[in-house]
């Protein structure tokens, strides 16, 4: 057997076997999987670079009579009908009788469900083919993780009934998840909007099945109607005085009173809206932009991570900030409505991190270059708000600044 040639060819062996399927599902997810390899290796934009693939399949292969070429030519048009020449591909008198149920499907339901916190959601969306001959019903799962604002994983497979069931099974007495029926609209524009995210990452992430079943999934996913204004999950920022009133609410608030987190202690004022100003920076950093979703997952991210990267704490405000934290996450989590469980599952969470964050804040290991530098200009008595001493310094710590990528 000769060795393929192009890219093309390599398809066209792989796919050798498609009229031999059962199903136009059988041969979508045969196609789907073809193409993963595609979209896996792409370094930017994604789903076009699988747009643009298929395209050039089709030209290449325009010429080719066997049932097995003209069939996987269907399947390809009917995952990606935007690429050029898609919508001109006929199937042939040879191929399968599933091969005029390609993509003829219709959606049968849309749910969601996720933790109280809203660190993820899941879509699920059923689908059944116009004619039973296409194959079964089938769902379509999509995993949004709004901690990292992608697409985290879609899943395309079946029985569409026993998905459906097994979701119920699993959040069914968990008070920290929930489980709903969905509008079609929100869950196109939400999963849609966050897997255009997906196809722009250098790296995928490791584990699923997101490449070998994103060509599928996005075909499914232009089925359901199109996102309405306002259906959507982004919100903007907070404003100056939003997050003035917020502040104030808090500080009279009994969390804050728990905390010991007293506006009226002048020694550890400043700390204590350095600290605040902190956590509603670090929740405004997130797609959502919500200061008040705060949950095992985001004070991780925040105290172990980000704050050690962005800001520079002085010894007072180390020491304050977990108790602001712990303050801040227990008011939000009243706010918010949600268990106590959850409430407390974010308090210990935060109380067994506070080791870890002393380590890091005494070692500075997490430090960004720009972060180390001021922190070693104010560990030298610096003003920063004095242009000369400031010029000065910069001055003679240029080699060292230079080194540190600073």
């Amino acid at each position: 057997m000769a060795t393929p040639q192009t890219p093309y060819d390599a398809v066209l062996h792989a796919a050798r076997d498609v009229t031999r399927l059962d199903t136009a599902l059988d041969a979508e997810m045969l196609g789907a999987a073809l193409l993963g390899s595609v979209y896996s290796v792409a370094e930017t934009d994604r789903e076009a670079a699988v747009r643009e693939f298929v395209t050039g399949f089709l030209a290449a292969t325009s010429r080719r009579r066997t049932a097995a070429a003209r069939t996987i030519r269907s399947v390809f048009a009917a995952l990606v009908p935007d690429a050029e020449g898609a919508a001109k591909v006929n199937p042939g008198t040879q191929a399968p009788a599933w091969a005029a149920h390609l993509g003829r499907v219709r959606l049968t339901g849309t749910w969601s469900y996720g933790d109280v916190y809203g660190d993820q959601t899941s879509y699920l969306a059923t689908f059944a083919y116009d004619d039973a001959a296409g194959g079964p019903e089938h769902a379509l799962v999509a995993l949004v993780d709004h901690n990292i604002g992608i697409t985290k994983d879609v899943f395309v497979g079946g029985p569409a009934g026993r998905i459906v069931e097994q979701v119920r099974e699993m959040v069914d007495g968990d008070e920290l998840t929930w489980f709903r029926e969905e509008d079609p609209a929100r869950m196109h524009g939400e999963v849609g909007r966050h897997l255009a995210i997906t196809d722009d990452l250098g790296e995928l992430p490791a584990e699923g099945s997101l490449a070998t079943d994103r060509a599928l999934a996005g075909a499914r996913l232009a089925l359901l109607p199109p996102p309405t204004a306002g259906s959507t999950r982004d919100a903007e920022p907070l404003s100056g005085d939003q997050r003035t009133e917020l502040v104030r609410a808090f500080l009279a608030s009994p969390e804050a009173a728990r905390y010991d987190l007293d506006p009226s202690d002048d020694a550890g004022l400043a700390s204590l809206h350095f600290c605040l100003s902190l956590l509603l920076d670090h929740a405004a950093s997130f797609s959502d932009a919500d200061a008040l979703r705060w949950s095992p997952t985001v004070a991780e991210l925040f105290l172990l991570d980000w704050v050690h990267r962005r800001a520079v704490l002085d010894m007072d405000d180390a020491a304050m900030l977990p108790r602001v934290l712990r303050g801040w996450a227990a008011y939000a989590a009243r706010r918010k409505g949600l268990p106590q469980a959850a409430a407390e599952r974010t308090d210990t969470a935060i109380e067994e991190m506070i080791p870890e964050f002393a380590r890091l804040y005494s070692t500075g290991e997490r430090r960004s270059p720009a972060t180390a530098a001021v922190a070693q200009l104010m560990a030298d008595g610096v003003d920063p708000d004095d242009p000369a001493a400031l010029d000065a310094w910069i001055e003679a710590n240029r080699h060292r600044l230079a080194d540190d990528g600073a």
